[in-house]
């Protein structure tokens, strides 16, 4: 199972304090965005800023800190011949010790430090499916996994990811959050029809799916653009299908390429708003 930074830290602090390192705010170009964080224990850190020599002076301040040295709760650092970084912007870090009393669930501190999460809905328990599992848990989403078969899902999975059995498996759809990125990729290519018509049933609705892509070639997409016509889709409809998923450039067909190159696609479509 995967164990995100905040689980190490809120483990950590369990046994003993740390100075907790956060990117307060930037000015010109910087290694990381407010809102990252790093936390430093007296024998080995969590999480980063942006790495390099900042990241090394931040580390020997938040020690200082942790031998019981004064400081001001925000320091500044300009990226710039002095500390060997050629970003040549300034970064305000944080500096805040903490330790076993913030542990208490629904805390300050998790709340603050839980980065935000984008949901994805996963329809599909194959090969690619568990491939885009591993990848896509340490990234910025939440992931729903849906099957129609009972006992696909292994019993361990990620943290952050849920398994969701559904019989039929296009029953999910109506109740994914709104905002759901959605990826197609069941192991037949009748459910696969019914996800998409039953997620462009729901665009009608609602209009809040920013993303549907579903697995397959150019050949596929046509024989299903016919079909989804005869249900009485209209091009415009269509037209807001991704298919082939996966940023375009990277030829290989392995699952794990696969899940590389979609991941890369939904991170693309954060940037973009779609």
């Amino acid at each position: 199972m995967a164990v995100t930074p905040l689980r190490l830290l809120l483990e950590g602090l369990e046994a003993a304090p740390a100075c907790l390192v956060t990117v307060e705010s930037t000015q010109g170009s910087a290694p990381r965005e407010p809102g990252a964080w790093m936390a430093v224990f007296a024998d080995r850190t969590v999480g980063t800023i942006g790495g390099g020599h900042l990241e090394l002076q931040a580390i020997d301040e938040a020690r200082q800190r942790l031998r019981g040295a004064g400081g001001p709760p925000q320091r500044r650092y300009a990226l710039g011949p002095s500390l060997g970084q050629c970003c040549g912007g300034v970064v305000f870090l944080g500096f805040q010790v903490v330790g076993g009393a913030d542990l208490a669930v629904g805390s300050a501190l998790r709340v603050r430090l839980m980065p935000p999460r984008h949901p994805v809905a996963l329809f599909g328990g194959g090969h690619v499916g568990h491939a885009l599992v591993r990848v896509l848990a340490p990234l910025p989403f939440a992931l729903t996994w849906v099957d129609s078969r009972d006992g696909i899902f292994p019993r361990s999975v990620p943290e952050g990811v849920q398994c969701e059995h559904s019989d039929p498996v296009q029953a999910a759809v109506p109740d994914l959050a709104p905002g759901t990125r959605v990826l197609v990729m069941s192991f037949s290519h009748a459910e696969d029809l019914d996800i998409v018509a039953a997620c462009l049933r729901r665009q009608r609705e609602r209009g809040d799916l920013p993303f549907i892509g579903l697995i397959g070639s150019k050949t596929k997409w046509a024989t299903f653009s016919h079909r989804l016509r005869e249900r009485g889709f209209a091009p415009d409809e269509l037209a807001r299908i991704t298919c082939p998923i996966g940023v375009p450039g990277i030829p290989g067909k392995e699952p794990e390429v696969i899940a590389v190159a979609v991941a890369a696609q939904l991170l693309q479509s954060l940037g973009t708003g779609a």
